[in-house]
């Protein structure tokens, strides 16, 4: 497992070893005692989700105001643009976004610690994610921040499309009036 570097030195890009020939491909997709050595965090994970999406859907920005949620991130079918905001008010990164092209064919993950919003858009014809969580969802702390907030600027590769939203995600709140972390 290769840990690359981000715009943002806490949300970390998490490449395994794969190992493929003429039968397909395996690799270890988390290894709890690899992932402490590489990345110098100890991390608990109690809940797995797998949402199915197709060609721009846009779910987020999401995040729990309360029992924050680190997530490591996989694309298992088809290709996403991953995007965490930092949402953490004293780190040097508040307000910063790093975007990434997540997919079945690159396995490349994403991890998120807490602390963080969290967004991705589907740019294949159908994409099915992964993620792993630290936390419990919480609907009560569930908080969600405008996709297109202009105060963020996120580059959403959505070549002049318009996005497929939920009801939650078409009422997001402006970052400058959101829930934040201290």
């Amino acid at each position: 497992m290769k840990v690359l570097p981000t715009e943002i030195p806490d949300v970390l890009l998490i490449e395994p070893k794969v190992f493929s020939d003429a039968r397909g491909f395996f690799y270890e997709s988390f290894n709890k005692r690899v992932f402490a050595e590489k990345t110098e965090i100890e991390v608990e994970f109690v809940q797995d989700n797998h949402s199915k999406s197709v060609r721009n859907v846009l779910r987020g920005l999401h995040y729990q105001i309360q029992q924050p949620q680190g997530k490591l991130i996989r694309v298992v079918a088809g290709e996403i643009f991953d995007v965490a905001v930092d949402l953490r008010k004293s780190s040097p990164t508040f307000g910063r976004w790093v975007g990434n092209r997540l997919s079945a064919e690159n396995y490349l993950q994403l991890w998120i610690p807490p602390g963080f919003a969290h967004g991705f858009l589907v740019l294949s014809p159908v994409a099915e994610v992964l993620y792993k969580t630290t936390d419990y969802y919480a609907p009560q702390y569930d908080r969600c921040i405008l996709w297109n907030d202009p105060d963020l600027a996120i580059a959403w590769p959505l070549n002049g499309e318009t996005p497929i939203l939920s009801a939650k995600d078409q009422v997001g709140k402006l970052f400058k009036s959101a829930d934040i972390f201290p």
